[in-house]
């Protein structure tokens, strides 16, 4: 599965190649609790069909019934009101959620209010440009005039933040995250298929043939190089990241350092806590590793949910990742021992209080 903003580009450059209108949505500013962030896009067609998302559904169910009525009472757009079609002409700002009411009305929590910038009839040739650059690993910068929508390409170096001010608009696409996982064994096909459909290229990697003969995840691509050197093609950057699950210290250690040098925003290696520890003492033994230059390194790997199977595994592992992505804080070592005390307390007296419930 494609990154989510690849999605909406493609499938809004479809419809303006096939001489459809529609607009583009983009999340522009955002003032207290909000439904999706700054930056979100979603794409809408004159016959209603939405893709992307600027919040949990009300939003887009306005925006289809003030743009697409018309069309779809079957009044050609020439002769509807310019409240019902998509109309032609320059961006334009809407705000929603501004009074107590509308919060409600549109769902909004909390009285959050966020605004969008709308472009009509977006130029298909920049979109098809934008399409081919991304596809390529390029990240790119997407500039909107607001005078007359009028777009520009432009590669970035870095990804930023969307800046918006009185002439113009500017959003950073691309490229999509990247998993590199080595070894291709049952866990990996779980974490792959968490990945893929959160919007991250998957890369898995395993020597062993008799592992990569089974694997079962055709979206991702399989590669059969030794780890360290795929991890140096590889080139992790900050959008990257790289998970050891072989358990073989020949194939993870090597790739682990390797990593290790790189910007992935995410480097770990599965195992118990014990050995994770051995894994350090070896990198420190045998690798002029200190424990500072292993800072970085995770392992014990996952959120602790009391998981023994591998999709539950992957489900912790994955949501760890995705939790490095988004910047949250994560639970300390001393919060994980606490919560199997509890989880050990409440298996062995069914009535103790665990974080004041009760537990069944």
């Amino acid at each position: 599965m494609e990154n989510l903003d690849v999605m909406v580009l493609r499938t809004l450059q479809g419809w303006r190649a096939a001489g459809r209108r529609a607009l583009l949505a983009t999340v522009v500013r955002t003032w207290g609790s909000s439904p999706r962030p700054v930056g979100s896009i979603m794409a809408l067609c004159e016959d209603g069909s939405v893709v992307g998302s600027v919040s949990g559904g009300c939003i887009e169910d306005d925006l289809i019934d003030r743009h697409t009525r018309a069309y779809a009472q079957g009044v050609p757009t020439a002769d509807a009101g310019k409240d019902h079609c998509i109309p032609s002409g320059p961006p334009t700002f809407v705000k929603y959620g501004v009074t107590a009411d509308e919060a409600h009305r549109f769902g909004l929590p909390c009285g959050g209010t966020l605004e969008l910038l709308l472009e009509y009839d977006p130029d298909p040739n920049s979109l098809a440009t934008l399409i081919t650059a991304l596809e390529a690993g390029r990240l790119m910068q997407r500039s909107v005039r607001l005078a007359d929508g009028v777009a520009t390409l432009t590669p970035a170096a870095a990804p930023t933040e969307l800046v918006v001010d009185a002439e113009k608009l500017t959003n950073t696409f691309g490229p999509e995250y990247r998993m590199l996982l080595i070894g291709a064994g049952q866990l990996a096909e779980y974490l792959a298929t968490m990945a893929l459909f959160n919007g991250f290229a998957v890369t898995v990697c395993d020597p062993r043939e008799e592992y990569r003969g089974s694997w079962n995840v055709p979206a991702a691509t399989v590669v059969s190089d030794m780890p360290d050197d795929v991890v140096l093609a590889f080139k992790p950057d900050r959008r990257s990241c790289v998970v050891a699950l072989t358990h073989d210290p020949k194939l993870d250690d090597l790739a682990l350092l390797e990593a290790l040098n790189t910007d992935a925003f995410y480097v770990g290696g599965i195992g118990s806590r014990r050995n994770n520890e051995a894994r350090h003492a070896r990198m420190i033994e045998h690798f002029d590793q200190t424990e500072e230059s292993l800072a970085r390194l995770r392992g014990p790997i996952g959120i602790y949910i009391g998981s023994k199977t591998p999709p539950e595994i992957a489900v912790s592992v994955m949501a760890e990742i995705l939790a490095v992505k988004n910047g949250v804080t994560l639970p300390r070592d001393m919060e994980v021992a606490q919560a199997k005390n509890d989880r050990e307390l409440a298996h062995n007296d069914p009535g103790v209080l665990v974080c004041g419930v009760r537990a069944a």
